[in-house]
């Protein structure tokens, strides 16, 4: 770790790595930590990025009194500890162990409750089971650009009425059977070959990266998206080919196609080419694979016995909602959305959509991430939570 390369990071935040959590030597980055005493928030990536995604949000709610801890998920960074195999143990990336590994970190920083856990993409996952799993802990939760719909059913009242066995979704099969023949991303991220796919791009992990980065972001002017109707072929046929892509075509090639122009590059201010050089670098070291071990505990549905264990339990803790108005994200599984707010959320305190952005919500627009951030954690407070 001390051989590796210095983040280049705003001065109110350090890099630290904290040795056994869960198994993990887990690397995080710090702020709010000059001052004892603080309460505590855990902020929660995605894929494909690291806890250097949160450099822009945690200054901010530092500032407003905060300790906030960002760690690099298992599979990702720095982080140390991890299978990178393939064939390795897919177990430990399940969503309950990612869940012990937050829990593992809140408790060797020494607090016994953070006031908000805040999870963007496959972190909104990991913050949404956090807050159903141990509401003493985790007080309150923010979901970002990945909604959240509830743990899966039990076989209901099927003592004269058996429960059919589980059948393959023919999704995939109708999806390759298009006039324009297509499959989905997160099945496409479960076959072997995605890992070297973008570790070896043809273009390099910098250029994949910067491609990836934009085809999902506000920039990309295609990114007008809108509720569909059901998860069936033909509509999410409609979702861009980041998502459900051309069946002949790896995820490197797939965005190649939108690769931002030199100019475009130079004028990017959320993500200019030397904070991006961070992501590439450290993807570079380390493949996709840790990331991608995620994707494949939800597509082989090996672990759904396990989650039923929650079957009908609800987030109860104040919870909010943060996406970019030009996310896909937030419908690509239709009625998620709607069933987040309806069912899934018993008090959900606010639902955003921020224009200007698409799936890199903060990072694209902090300083409006921010301000939500910062008013949902002050109303928590008014809601007479104990937080």
């Amino acid at each position: 770790m001390t051989a590796l390369p210095a983040i280049p990071l705003p001065p109110t935040i350090r890099s630290r790595t904290v040795e056994g959590i869960n198994g993990l030597a887990m690397h995080v980055l710090e702020a709010g930590f000059e001052t004892s005493g603080r309460p505590c928030l855990l902020l929660l990536h995605g894929f494909p990025e690291l806890a250097f995604s949160w450099r822009k949000v945690m200054p901010a709610l530092a500032e407003a009194g905060y300790h906030v801890i960002a760690p690099d998920q298992r599979g990702y960074g720095r982080t140390t500890g991890w299978d990178a195999d393939y064939d390795g143990d897919l177990a430990s990336f399940r969503l309950t162990n990612l869940v012990r590994d937050a829990l593992g970190l809140v408790a060797a920083f020494g607090y016994r409750h953070v006031d908000a856990v805040i999870g963007h993409d496959f972190g909104s996952s990991v913050a949404a089971w956090c807050a159903l799993i141990r509401p003493d802990v985790f007080r309150s939760v923010v979901l970002m650009s990945a909604p959240f719909g509830g743990p899966p059913s039990l076989p209901f009242n099927t003592l004269d009425s058996p429960a059919r066995p589980a059948v393959a979704d023919p999704i995939h099969r109708d999806l390759a059977a298009l006039p324009r023949p297509r499959k989905h991303y997160q099945w496409y991220y479960s076959t072997r070959e995605a890992n070297a796919d973008m570790h070896r791009a043809p273009q390099g992990v910098h250029d994949f990266l910067r491609a990836y980065y934009h085809h999902k972001s506000a920039d990309w002017k295609a990114n007008k998206p809108y509720r569909l109707n059901s998860w069936s072929a033909g509509e999410i046929a409609k979702l861009p080919t980041y998502y459900v892509m051309d069946l002949d075509k790896d995820m490197a090639a797939t965005v190649a196609k939108e690769m931002p122009a030199a100019a475009e590059i130079a004028a990017n201010q959320w993500l200019p080419d030397r904070e991006l050089a961070f992501y590439s670098a450290e993807y570079g070291r380390t493949g996709f694979q840790g990331g991608l071990q995620w994707y494949r505990c939800g597509t082989s549905g090996a672990f759904v016995p396990e989650l039923q264990i929650w079957s009908g339990r609800t987030i109860d803790v104040p919870s909010a909602f943060i996406s970019g108005k030009q996310d896909w994200g937030t419908y690509q599984r239709p009625g998620v959305y709607e069933a987040m707010q309806s069912k899934a959320c018993t008090a959900m305190i606010g639902c955003h959509l921020v224009d200007g952005a698409g799936h890199w919500v903060q990072q694209e627009q902090p300083a409006e991430v921010n301000r939500l951030l910062l008013a949902f954690l002050k109303e928590a407070k008014r809601g007479g939570q104990s937080i």
